[in-house]
């Protein structure tokens, strides 16, 4: 990096108290501009916690073969969908993003070859939530992609390399759904809040008893937990963001699950902060 670089990295990220943490369960892309209680409890949570110095997020819609984070300073606002209001492709998020944060994150990444990335920008599983979190976009944010070739403990031990930007003012977001199966969707119920098939009531009774309990192994092993899991999880992308917050967890953090309701039948909106 050059030296104007890295004066401009540890001005904007000089050490900090230890940020948080975040899984947010994103849900439908009209999220975005509705007014509805998940959006309620995205703006508590973030005014729950100090304001960051920059954002990485780690969203269930960018998988790549190898691990990436983008590096441009202006990211673009994905509309990755279809099938919406003309209101909702409208929609931009112009925060700023960090070509800084992300030679940093490239750096302290030993586990893989993290490459940076100059087109992706910011895709709904992100700009929908951090909007809401921070809506004037004047939060530098980069996304982290997801190696779908790789396993879930690849994914967890990854994850635990990126600790350090925690006390760089970095909030790290994890955005998916614990329960996310399109193919079950019960149509006719898509606006009765908190109707869940019995399975997807199971699986996330059992996820948020080992997030609280702090059992990660059975988390990382969700392939193993039998017919409700499978149902719960048929592929795992909306899955593994939740892996990546919680293996920052540290000991002595608390705990807290909010937005803790289902909607039309087989996805969850349960939503995860750790620390204060």
């Amino acid at each position: 990096m050059k030296l104007n670089a890295l004066n401009s990295l540890a001005g904007s990220l000089g050490n900090t108290d230890q940020m948080p943490l975040m899984f947010l369960g994103h849900g439908s892309p009209m999220n975005a501009i509705e007014e509805n209680e998940f959006v309620t409890g995205w703006r508590d949570a973030g005014k729950s916690i100090p304001k960051p110095s920059a954002i990485l997020c780690i969203s269930a819609h960018w998988e790549t073969r190898g691990t990436f984070v983008t590096a441009m300073e202006k990211p673009m606002t994905i509309h990755d969908f279809g099938g919406f209001p003309q209101r909702l492709f409208e929609v931009e998020y112009p925060a700023p993003g960090s070509p800084e944060l992300a030679a940093e994150t490239k750096k302290i990444v030993a586990k893989t070859e993290v490459g940076l990335d100059m087109k992706w920008g910011l895709d709904h599983g992100c700009w929908s939530v951090v909007k809401h979190l921070y809506p004037a976009a004047d939060i530098p944010v980069i996304q982290m992609s997801l190696d779908y070739y790789q396993t879930p403990q690849f994914h967890y031990d990854l994850a635990k390399e990126l600790a350090l930007l925690r006390k760089k003012g970095v909030l790290i977001i994890g955005s998916g759904n614990l329960v996310h199966n399109l193919g079950r969707v019960a149509w006719d119920k898509l606006n009765e809040i908190g109707f869940a098939f019995d399975w997807a009531t199971e699986a996330d009774e059992k996820m948020k008893k080992f997030i609280l309990e702090g059992d990660h192994k059975q988390l990382i092993d969700y392939k193993s937990q039998g017919r409700a899991f499978d149902l719960a999880i048929p592929t795992p992308e909306h899955f593994l963001p939740l892996l990546y917050i919680l293996a920052l967890k540290e000991e002595h953090e608390t705990v807290s699950i909010f937005n803790d309701k289902a909607v039309a039948g087989s996805l969850t909106m349960t939503s995860v902060k750790i620390g204060t």
